[in-house]
């Protein structure tokens, strides 16, 4: 039994003869006439009478009430089994935070590609804002950024508190100070993220409660500041997650809420992510869950 002779079966009820179903099918009608034999012999039942008209038999209208929820699962189970195919052989689009890229990646393709070897992975690297925007016109499966608060037809599941980090060079005066606060860094220039940058946007928010506040340039890519702060007497802003050179330090700086949520963003109109990019999701959330920076102290 396969699909073509149930779907053949199906067709000569729909069009009441042989010969209109060998029609509609573009088929001869000695190959309908084999199908139904074929059919016949394979259920070990006759399903018409024998004439000219296509007349069920008792047994024949007992199947043809079940066929075409045969006909619905066998496509099910083709469907299932190319999906699978595909999941083999296919290609992931996943959009990531750069200090993500930095620090936790590489570990997470190397156990991915032992898993899947033959899936292509292609890794979007941006911002919150940057990789919302890659959603919302489908250019990525999903992504792991902050919590997008304009797009309600994205959906967030939390993961991991990123948090916010001050950084200078180990020659900057603040590198020996054990107690600093937000007042300090009036006296030196900020340089930090992009102005679309949720990290960006929640220390201007911090800042506004100031009298005054620090001059500051932004850079877009986060992973350039430490070159910058090594260079220029200055204060950097970046993410705890972000690797540091040994020529560069942490410096602690008390804010009101440093965390930001991190998680899978995706478009909430998918109902599921296919098991592979599950498998790569579950790698990702075990390596973010178990690395120093998603529980961050103080």
């Amino acid at each position: 039994m396969d699909l073509k002779e149930l779907t053949t079966f199906r067709t000569i009820i729909e069009e009441g003869t042989f010969s209109k179903a060998a029609a509609k099918l573009n088929y001869a009608q000695s190959t309908v006439t084999n199908q139904v034999q074929r059919l016949e012999k394979e259920l070990g039942l006759q399903l018409f009478k024998r004439g000219w008209d296509a007349e069920l038999t008792a047994s024949g209208k007992i199947y043809a009430d079940e066929v075409e929820g045969l006909i619905k699962h066998w496509n099910f189970v083709l469907e299932q089994a190319k999906s699978l195919q595909k999941e083999e052989i296919g290609v992931l689009n996943i959009g990531v935070t750069e200090t993500i890229t930095a620090s936790i990646l590489p570990v997470v393709l190397q156990k991915f590609r032992a898993l899947k070897p033959n899936m292509t992975c292609h890794f979007i690297v941006g911002n919150t804002d940057s990789l919302t925007q890659a959603l919302l016109h489908n250019w990525i499966d999903f992504a792991i950024c902050a919590q997008s608060q304009q797009h309600s037809s994205l959906q967030f599941e939390f993961i991991y508190n990123e948090q916010i980090s001050f950084i200078t060079s180990k020659s900057h005066p603040f590198a020996q100070q054990s107690t600093l606060h937000l007042e300090d860094l009036n006296a030196y220039p900020l340089i930090m993220g992009g102005q679309n940058c949720l990290y960006h946007m929640r220390l201007e928010m911090e800042l506004s409660q100031l009298s005054t506040k620090p001059f500051f340039y932004s850079v877009s890519q986060i992973s350039a500041i430490p070159s910058f702060v090594q260079n220029i007497p200055s204060v950097g802003v970046v993410l705890a997650s972000l690797p540091l050179s040994a020529e560069v330090v942490r410096i602690p700086i008390p804010m009101t809420n440093p965390y930001i949520p991190i998680g899978l963003l995706q478009n909430s109109k998918k109902e599921y992510l296919s098991s592979t990019k599950n498998i790569f999701l579950q790698l990702l959330k075990d390596e973010l869950l178990g690395s120093d920076f998603s529980n961050p102290k103080g």
